[in-house]
């Protein structure tokens, strides 16, 4: 599945989702890949948030986070 797929299936599913790289951290050696998540397809219990070195990585910890929440988020394992 590719980015744009990805994001417009969240959307879809009633979640929105931010994506940054932050050129700062990058040069600091820190994390600089950051993964909000959050609207009403999370439910109560709110947003996630994940920081990471690689991109590949935020992702994983966010969609991790995700799949434990209720609801149907299992293909979020065909995207890792």
């Amino acid at each position: 599945m590719d980015i744009e797929q990805l994001m417009e299936r969240l959307g879809r599913s009633g979640v929105t989702v931010i994506l940054k790289v932050d050129d700062e951290r990058m040069a600091e050696g820190g994390e600089p890949w950051t993964l909000v998540m959050s609207g009403p397809g999370l439910g109560e219990q709110g947003f996630i948030r994940a920081e990471s070195s690689s991109l590949s990585d935020c992702l994983e910890q966010g969609f991790s986070r995700l799949r434990s929440r209720p609801g149907d988020w299992e293909w979020l394992a065909e995207s890792s």
